[in-house]
């Protein structure tokens, strides 16, 4: 992931996103919501919201939902993208390979009716995404992994490659010369796309790929993969994602917390923020590493927060693309 520029004035965007006439509302209302559809396209749906500065991906994502394509297939062909830009050297191809110098893939995604699928320790694969929605909705399983996931993508017609680029290749080989494991904040060796997707109908759905933390130990595993840690959707609530350090998504199960929090009442932005002070509360090492999350209700509602200041999000709504800076914990 290139480096982002940081900005301490962080802020909050509420999108005004109308996710469809809800099942509670009157006839009436019903009637009046389906008459005035420009009604729909003012309050700003579909629409897609992602970690980090990924316009590209976000841009492809609102192409597919201006189709009229469902917010599964606007999640996966924007995901795509980032994991085919081999400079990103955080997702897909050219990302930052482990200790062994082998580049492992992570990923998964979930639907509007919660069915979920997921790939873990994935190599030689560039669309790590693409083969979790596989298993969700070809196989029996919800997770394959390591060499078994790679067998099922090449059995599905996905072609093998070499995921180690020159440039990534170069930086495994500089870390080599100390073997020395750190994470700098916001530059982390473990940057993800966590992308939430609402279409026309109001329904929504997520993904989550990483190319995991830079010279992890090899088997590493983070959060991104694993259902309510780095991505949970439930369809009459709404759904979060998370990037940061894995480790401690995990040890909260972050994503689930927030559709849980918000199912009880909170905004999306109190949820978020509520999720990331258990993670400060539980680490007092926290100054050391960065988690940041993003997150969206059934009414259209969004909130996004992290520790520290540095992280950013991507929306796109009502024909704007833009990138946003997130409100942080650690102002001090």
């Amino acid at each position: 992931m290139k480096r982002r520029k940081f900005i301490q004035n962080a802020s909050l965007s509420t999108l005004g996103i109308a996710v469809g006439t809800s099942v509670f509302a009157s006839e009436i209302k019903t009637s009046i919501s389906e008459e005035k559809s420009p009604k729909n396209e003012a309050s700003g749906f579909p629409m897609v919201i992602a970690t980090w500065n990924v316009n590209e991906s976000t841009a492809e994502a609102w192409r597919v939902l201006q189709e009229g394509k469902s917010a599964l297939d606007a999640v996966e062909k924007g995901c795509n993208i980032e994991e085919a830009n081999a400079e990103g050297q955080s997702v897909g191809i050219g990302g930052l390979p482990d200790r062994d110098g082998n580049v492992t893939l992570d990923a998964c995604i979930m639907n509007k009716d919660g069915d979920y699928g997921a790939v873990v320790y994935l190599q030689h694969i560039m669309h790590p995404i693409s083969v979790a929605r596989k298993v969700m909705e070809d196989t029996p399983h919800v997770i394959l992994a390591g060499k078994g996931a790679e067998q099922f993508a090449i059995s599905e017609g996905f072609k093998p490659v070499d995921l180690l680029t020159e440039k990534s290749k170069k930086a495994w080989e500089e870390w080599k010369k100390t073997s020395q494991y750190k994470p700098i904040i916001n530059i982390e060796n473990h940057d993800t796309i966590g992308m939430l997707a609402i279409d026309k109908n109001g329904d929504i759905s997520g993904g989550c790929t990483t190319s995991g933390l830079a010279f992890k130990m090899a088997g590493r595993v983070g959060d991104s993969p694993i259902i309510g840690s780095g991505l949970f959707i439930d369809n009459e609530v709404g759904g979060a994602t998370a990037t940061g350090l894995g480790e401690e998504v995990l040890k909260t199960v972050g994503s689930f917390l927030i559709v849980e929090l918000m199912r009880q009442g909170k905004t999306p932005q109190q949820a978020c923020e509520e999720a990331i002070g258990r993670i400060i509360k539980k680490s007092p090492n926290y100054k050391d590493f960065q988690v940041g999350y993003i997150a969206v209700n059934k009414k259209g509602e969004t909130g996004y927060y992290s520790i520290h200041d540095g992280f950013w999000v991507t929306k796109y709504q009502n024909g704007k693309n833009e990138n946003i800076p997130s409100d942080f914990y650690d102002k001090y």
